[in-house]
């Protein structure tokens, strides 16, 4: 069959050929995804500077209250290295938020996952739980800041019960999902061999949520922080909101546009640093969509053993001498 296949590709006058000649130099590179992601930064401080120019020209105020690239960089050079005129220093800060971000984060995601899993196996759960999660999902942020700020005061309890609520229906809705996308030949085979029912969910249930799993992690932490530094601007005394606000009423907008970049910058390491790193150890196991599982020549060297040594033109020869 790959003899027959070959030879016709080959013989066809109309199968078409891929162009072997290469573009020029000059036009590869700036053809180049890394070229493009190079030039973002410097577009970017080049639209900044033009749109400073532009404003302070247009509404003729002091120029100096805009701020430029180069004080916002001053200012986070010396949030880094301690040197800040707020109440506390960026580490400070952000460990208070971070405390905050991990238990609401450990509550949402073990709540979420218990209760996600039995909406997803019963529908009489799921039936009570469901207009709960959908008006969960209605609620702002801002209304949870609002509320928990008069409710719980101005201490830990509040920017944690924030994280649980905004990030706990993301949680439950994909864990939901995942459930009831698992494949029912699996449990039927693992009932009919009498497995039991713990390891069943271990062994079927958990590998198919896997990636479930992440996606509600990841939407937790997201929702989650954003919900913590809501309710720290509105209702808190300390941590990341708060500074941020603080650098607001100060009337610095250097310090507003540097502590956005280092939300930015925490949010890219959380990704690419612990999220990305876990889910490629996680999933190293499941094959890559660029190979496919099986290939004409793997049968071919199944059914022709001596074959497994030869090279891919040598196989159609051989195979068409013994057929």
């Amino acid at each position: 069959m790959t003899a027959v296949m070959t030879e016709s590709a080959q013989s066809s006058p109309q199968s078409p050929r891929r162009s072997t000649r290469r573009l020029p130099l000059a036009l590869r590179v700036l053809r180049s995804p890394r070229l493009a992601r190079v030039l973002f930064l410097p577009a970017v401080l080049i639209f900044w500077l033009i749109s400073n120019k532009l404003i302070a020209d247009s509404w003729g105020f002091d120029s100096s209250v805009l701020a430029t690239p180069i004080e916002v960089w001053d200012f986070m050079y010396a949030e880094v290295t301690g040197d800040t005129v707020a109440p506390a220093n960026l580490y400070q800060t952000f460990g208070i938020s971070l405390r905050r971000l991990g238990l609401g984060f450990v509550i949402s995601m073990t709540v979420g996952t218990t209760l996600g899993i039995g909406m997803g196996l019963s529908k009489a759960v799921n039936a009570f739980f469901h207009d709960w999660v959908m008006a969960l999902l209605a609620m702002p942020a801002l209304a949870w800041a609002l509320f928990l700020s008069l409710i719980l005061g101005f201490g830990d309890k509040g920017p944690v019960w924030a994280v649980v609520l905004a990030g706990i229906p993301f949680v439950i809705v994909n864990v939901r999902e995942g459930v009831r996308s698992t494949p029912r030949d699996l449990f039927d085979m693992s009932t009919a061999f009498g497995v039991s029912p713990l390891k069943r969910i271990r062994h079927v249930l958990l590998p198919s949520l896997f990636p479930f799993l992440f996606a509600a992690a990841r939407y937790a932490l997201s929702i989650g922080w954003k919900g913590l530094v809501i309710i720290e601007l509105f209702g808190g005394q300390d941590g990341a909101g708060w500074t941020f606000k603080f650098w607001y009423d100060a009337h610095r907008l250097h310090g507003v546009i540097g502590y956005s970049m280092f939300f930015v910058i925490f949010a890219l390491v959380l990704e690419n640093v612990v999220l990305e790193p876990i889910s490629r150890r996680v999933f190293k196991w499941r094959p890559s969509l660029n190979q496919p599982d099986i290939v004409e020549e793997d049968m071919d060297v199944v059914k022709y053993p001596a074959l497994a040594d030869e090279s891919l033109s040598d196989r159609d020869t051989i195979i068409q001498e013994k057929n």
